[in-house]
């Protein structure tokens, strides 16, 4: 899969390469925008072009907007893996700028589809474009000129209600990895490396792996989840905690811990990259009076666990 990193006012030569283009911010990569992605691909099959997305970065709230830190479900490599399984032929990564931000939509056509060798865009019907989001699916229609296709996708929904990334997020702070799963279509993933903790899970016999997730990633509530954690090619079982570990922590600590006690390894992981999907939580997070009955409730969660991915074993 080839990957353009564009920023304006410079457009990268496509040496007469035709595409149809899936147009998004795409976070998430859920049901709604597979839908799609997957129109431009069998649009692609149908008249002979190559299957693309255009994508951009960083989120436009974290150029436009007040906000310091923005999350993403599936932070930019992740998102890249997800485009290339689906079949994806070239991605154009847009790099949202203020620049890039104040261009008209005539602007934006002439650079970004006429100038890319567009021949199809396919986009939701929510979609935006140029200065204050001022141009819409309708418009890419209008200004066609005959020079492009375009494919509107209209509103996909889940129990009657849009799949967004909104959606997902409102369902992640509230620890429903399991409902979110059903949107995204598979579960959310969270990728990381394994860092040395306190290793005090260890002292009390539950050895757990500290995982620093890549930043920006987009974690559920803090809680006690089922998950599974892949590293070199192999996917083990095992109980996650997300949160604050507030039996042992000062509460003046805000540093969200990542630790998962893998049901059927002995090792050393330490360095490691890993992959943990999040399938359901068990319980939230909570202070117990002491070890024992900490550890008593960790004898539970296990179980609970080993139920849980069973029921789960795609997973």
């Amino acid at each position: 899969m080839k990957i353009h990193h564009i920023e304006y006012p410079d457009i990268p030569e496509t040496a007469g390469r035709e595409y149809s283009v899936a147009a998004g911010f795409f976070d998430g990569i859920h049901r709604g925008h597979q839908e799609v992605i997957g129109h431009a691909m069998e649009v692609a099959r149908e008249k002979g072009l190559l299957p693309a997305v255009m994508t951009f970065d960083p989120h436009p709230s974290a150029v436009l907007g007040n906000r310091k830190e923005v999350t993403y479900i599936t932070p930019y490599k992740q998102k890249m893996q997800l485009l290339e399984e689906m079949g994806t032929d070239t991605v154009f990564v847009i790099r949202f700028t203020k620049d890039f931000a104040s261009m008209s939509p005539e602007q934006f056509i002439e650079c970004y589809i006429r100038k890319l060798g567009v021949r199809h865009i396919t986009c939701g019907f929510d979609f935006s474009f140029g200065r204050f989001g001022k141009g819409k699916p309708d418009d890419l229609e209008k200004l066609s000129g005959g020079d492009y296709g375009v494919s509107v996708i209209g509103r996909v929904t889940d129990q009657e209600e849009k799949i967004s990334s909104t959606r997902i997020r409102s369902m992640l702070s509230e620890g429903d990895v399991s409902g979110a799963a059903q949107l995204l279509g598979r579960p959310l993933t969270t990728d990381g490396t394994v860092i040395e903790g306190d290793k005090r899970g260890r002292l009390i016999g539950f050895p757990t792996a500290n995982v620093d997730p890549v930043p920006g990633s987009c974690l559920p509530a803090p809680g006690v989840y089922a998950a599974t954690f892949k590293t070199e090619g192999t996917i083990y079982g095992g109980v996650l905690n997300a949160g604050y570990r507030p039996t042992f922590k000062d509460p003046s600590d805000t540093f969200l811990s990542v630790e998962v006690h893998l049901l059927d390894f002995d090792g050393d992981l330490y360095g490691k990259d890993v992959q943990v999907r999040w399938i359901r939580r068990i319980r939230e997070e909570r202070k117990f009076s002491g070890i024992e009955e900490l550890k008593a409730q960790i004898g539970r969660d296990k179980e609970e666990a080993r139920r849980i991915l069973a029921a789960h074993p795609d997973s």
